[in-house]
């Protein structure tokens, strides 16, 4: 979940064509408004940027955030080249003190980034609720759970133990801190009609290069930072399953089925007080 801004963007790149269709049903799940105008916070690379434009239609705006000037420069890139440009914008600037005016957006909408995958939300949801409309959606979603390594539950049940990558986010943070716990820090911004949701995301042999090219980030991502902290044998068979250059890369074998889980906690912007 770390590295340099190069590896963070060559990551999202790579990951972007193994979560769109799961992205695409917590979009259509929102129903948002045609001709409404939008903020992507923590856009990283813009693709789901992109994605938030399309259903808005020809009338609508979305304005994506990133901390990292690197990630918009390629946002930027990228979103030049489609047919939504017009509609975009990119900003960059840290979610904490968001340089809009009041009430400027009808929507906000931010994945892997507020509250995620652990911290003190309700800041930044008060500045989230200035730019949002009375009336407006709040929508924060976050990858919770995968089953990617079928027929090794066990191996994979012990690499989430001994080297999860979340594990330095999560430290000193209290359970109610932590992003699946995010309908408390709804409750302290006053937040109205919270729901959560959860959405899934099948991969299926077989599977087309950038697919596998993209399940081949997530093991990197999930655990190749601190497989060190595995046993041998552990270290050894993830090696095995999980390097895209092994004879044996578990993405190739011909039942291949994965399942991860992506949570989308939503809500609306109470009239203002």
């Amino acid at each position: 979940m770390g590295g340099s801004d190069e590896q963070v963007i060559s990551s999202l790149e790579r990951m972007s064509p193994l979560r769109e269709a799961v992205m695409r049903a917590a979009i259509g799940a929102l129903q948002l408004p045609p001709g409404s105008r939008g903020l992507d916070i923590g856009c990283g690379i813009g693709d789901l940027t992109l994605l938030l434009a399309e259903a808005t239609g020809p009338d609508g705006r979305v304005t994506g955030l990133d901390l990292s000037w690197p990630a918009v420069h390629c946002a930027r890139r990228r979103a030049g080249k489609s047919a939504h440009a017009q509609r975009i914008e990119f900003a960059n600037s840290d979610m904490v003190a968001l340089p809009f005016a009041r009430g400027v957006f009808d929507w906000a909408w931010s994945v892997d980034c507020v509250g995620y995958p652990a911290g003190e939300i309700f800041p930044i949801l008060e500045e989230i609720c200035r730019v949002v409309r009375p009336g407006g959606v709040i929508a924060l979603l976050g990858w919770t759970s995968q089953t990617v390594l079928p027929g090794h539950e066990l191996l994979e049940a012990r690499l989430n133990a001994a080297c999860t990558s979340y594990g330095p986010f999560l430290e000193g943070y209290p359970p109610r801190a932590h992003f699946l716990r995010a309908l408390h820090g709804f409750h302290q911004a006053g937040l109205t009609e919270a729901r959560c949701r959860a959405f899934v995301g099948l991969v299926q042999a077989p599977v087309g290069p950038e697919i596998r090219d993209g399940m081949a980030s997530l093991f990197d991502m999930l655990w190749g930072d601190a497989i060190g902290q595995a046993s041998t044998a552990d270290i050894e068979e993830y090696r095995r399953l999980c390097s895209p250059d092994s004879p044996h890369f578990i993405g190739d074998i011909p039942e291949y089925c994965a399942q991860f889980t992506y949570t989308m906690f939503t809500a609306r912007v109470p009239a203002r007080r």
